[in-house]
């Protein structure tokens, strides 16, 4: 293990409900609709290499389609990315679950810096692959720059990047301590850090449902996020960080302490983001 590989504490026993599960008969269902949309995506997918101005715009209905097929609704204030010319923005987050990366997709089609196992991913490997994502074996330290210098050229490119800098999952925030590499590659160009803060909740309680944790397999998190009722994936994009004479470490750091400062369910209290998106 290296410093790029972490090990969190959380294991499947960490994803607990906060609320009753819906019947035996509307998980069925959400199965179901979770199989057919991702059918029907796999075909979408082949065509996304030829539909390059369309390509982010058929990724977010994608996502938001999966989201809703499983059963989750998604808030987040609109964009994720500096809206302007220039470099990308590097989009850090505090990392939960697979649900993750649906969740940004749905609100920000961007190229990511994931690990190799997400390659091999149904629906989501192929996405991420046609979007450019930088898969970076965890336990080889050595690859780590020139991931570095890939995520740079993309950010110096105008694209966004997304990387989740614990370097694993946590079943609930605050998790662990951002690795500082990610933020090197936005240093070199000159990119803002967009800190997101991630949260699930079930009504009005915070919920580790869906937290994709330690030895913890695909399908048996899936069938527990189909179970659940009423979860919502919460996307808190926070002001832009950028470095301003600061290195990594000290970016590095002001971004862990933005993310992890943000209450869970911060809108559901009565708070309002921007926009609300729906899925």
């Amino acid at each position: 293990m290296n410093g790029w590989t972490p090990r969190s504490p959380c294991s499947p026993r960490c994803a607990r409900p906060a609320a009753k599960p819906v019947s035996l008969a509307r998980t069925a269902g959400r199965c179901l609709a979770t199989a057919v949309t991702l059918a029907c995506s796999s075909v979408v997918v082949l065509l996304l290499p030829v539909l390059p101005v369309a390509r982010d715009r058929v990724v977010s209905t994608l996502a938001r389609a999966l989201l809703r097929a499983a059963g989750v609704r998604l808030r987040t204030a609109s964009g994720l990315s500096a809206r302007d010319s220039g470099p990308g923005t590097l989009i850090v987050a505090n990392h939960i679950s697979w649900l993750d990366i649906l969740a940004v997709l749905a609100t920000e089609p961007a190229t990511f810096l994931a690990k190799r196992e997400v390659r091999g991913w149904p629906l989501l490997g192929p996405i991420t692959a046609v979007l450019g994502t930088q898969y970076v074996a965890r336990d080889r330290l050595r690859e780590l720059p020139h991931a570095t210098r890939q995520v740079a050229a993309t950010l110096r490119a105008g694209r966004s990047v997304v990387v989740f800098p614990e370097g694993t999952t946590w079943c609930r925030p605050p998790g662990g301590t951002f690795r500082r590499a990610p933020f090197q590659a936005a240093i070199d160009a000159g990119a803002p850090v967009r800190p997101v803060s991630i949260r699930y909740t079930q009504g009005t309680a915070a919920s580790t449902v869906t937290a994709f944790v330690g030895d913890d397999a695909l399908l048996p998190s899936v069938l527990r996020v189909a179970r659940a009722g009423s979860v919502t994936a919460w996307l808190h994009p926070h002001p832009m960080l950028t470095a301003d004479g600061r290195d990594r470490r000290e970016l590095a750091a002001a971004a862990q302490a933005t993310v992890s400062g943000q209450p869970a369910g911060a809108h559901a209290g009565g708070g309002h983001p921007a926009e609300i998106a729906h899925a």
